[in-house]
């Protein structure tokens, strides 16, 4: 009797060939220079001051200095049409987009519209992309950070305050409403500790009110946080106690530095992992959940991370699931892990790539998130460039 192979056992995330077939030579050896220049921490840091500064002060070529540079590494394009050729150039290679608009930290009213309406554009655009199955929210973009701190911590709001959270729930409720209409997910992202409170509320009235049938809205959950897994589990429950579906997206999470200061600064225990392991675990335990209880979790893999990509990947063979599961899914961040994403999609996985978009001022605190966490102690530039460089090596170019 012949045993069939398990497909977890035939990905190689180290070919680079796959990686970045879709690359031409000169697209690599662009990509090579710009990731040496990240993996430059002293550079990094001082060109990350220097950007938001120059940004905030509308000093003269600095828009088109990033747009020549990081933005079209890490963006899909200014705006909704210039996202398509991404858009369309990664669907070559079956691999999905989960547009993210990248405007976050707003408070003006007008603002806040602006950023729902061009959500809902985003998700009008997708239902009629077959490539484009989810579309991301920021609450942030919805709302002044402010509320969110006040309500986080128990504090009563004021009238005005009241009527601008009322208006966040409707904006939240309109941008589902579209999505449950066209039948797109929406991934609502994770904050800072501080503000994820009422996020988390509101997200999950929100799958009571839209997930019945199909997982439409997702949280997100950053398991260097030490409440996160048991977090997850217990609104699992809750969404199972109601006879929705619960949806879920996992990351590590973004903001360590930011939580470790502010807990040092305001004299509580930080809310961090007291490990890299420790995340490691949480992280790994909250996908082995996830895919054990598939029927009733919609789940993405947003990670970086070979090890829990890979262990996704052999948990789906362990419990004789298909390879594109619709409620199991993997992403990663445009622009990066090319050697995860590609792999993963040419041996028939659910794999996307999460592509940012937005006029350049908006988004370059993204750009330099990037930058600064994957040139600190994580190494994770190094390893990028490494393989980058490890393909420049087989194609003769180095």
């Amino acid at each position: 009797m012949m045993i069939e192979p398990e497909p977890y056992k035939e990905l190689n995330f180290n070919n680079t060939e796959i990686a970045f077939a879709s690359k031409s030579d000169k697209e690599l050896s662009k990509t090579a220079w710009l990731f040496r220049m990240m993996n430059n921490h002293q550079l990094v840091k001082l060109g990350s001051k220097f950007g938001l500064l120059a940004i905030k002060l509308n000093l003269p070529f600095t828009e088109y200095f990033v747009k020549k540079t990081i933005f079209p590494q890490f963006c899909g394009g200014e705006n909704l049409m210039d996202c398509q050729k991404t858009i369309d150039k990664l669907y070559d290679s079956d691999i999905l987009t989960i547009l993210d608009y990248g405007a976050e930290g707003k408070s003006d009213e007008d603002d806040l519209d602006a950023v729902m309406n061009e959500t809902i554009n985003a998700i009008e655009m997708a239902a009629s992309n077959n490539s484009v199955p989810v579309v991301a929210s920021k609450i942030t973009g919805l709302i002044d950070i402010a509320i969110l701190e006040k309500m986080n911590d128990n504090q009563p709001l004021d009238e005005g305050e009241a009527r601008n959270y009322q208006h966040l729930v409707e904006r939240l409720d309109e941008i589902c409403a579209r999505a449950k209409e066209h039948k797109v997910a929406v991934f609502i992202d994770a904050e800072e500790s501080w503000i994820q409170g009422p996020i988390d509320d509101l997200v999950i009235k929100m799958m009571l009110k839209y997930n019945g049938g199909t997982a439409i809205v997702h949280n997100t959950y950053q398991t260097y946080l030490t409440n996160r897994l048991q977090m997850l589990k217990d609104h699992h429950k809750y969404c199972q106690e109601n006879g929705v579906l619960f949806g879920t997206k996992t990351v590590r999470g973004a903001y360590l530095d930011k939580e470790n200061e502010r807990a040092i600064v305001m004299g509580y225990p930080t809310p961090i992992q007291p490990s890299k392991a420790a995340t490691d675990a949480a992280y790994n335990a909250a996908i082995a959940y996830c895919v054990l209880n598939v029927e009733s979790i919609s789940s993405c893999c947003a990670s970086h991370n070979m090890d829990s990509n890979l262990l996704q990947a052999k948990l789906i063979s362990e419990h004789g699931l298909d390879l594109n599961h619709p409620h199991i899914n993997f992403c990663q961040l445009y622009g990066m892990t090319d050697n995860i994403t590609y792999n993963l999609s040419n041996a028939g996985y659910n794999a996307a790539k999460y592509v940012v978009y937005g006029p350049i001022k908006d988004v370059v605190p993204y750009l330099i998130r990037r930058t600064e966490e994957n040139s600190s102690i994580t190494g994770e530039m190094g390893r990028e460039l490494s393989i980058i460089q490890k393909e420049m090596t087989r194609r003769g170019l180095r």
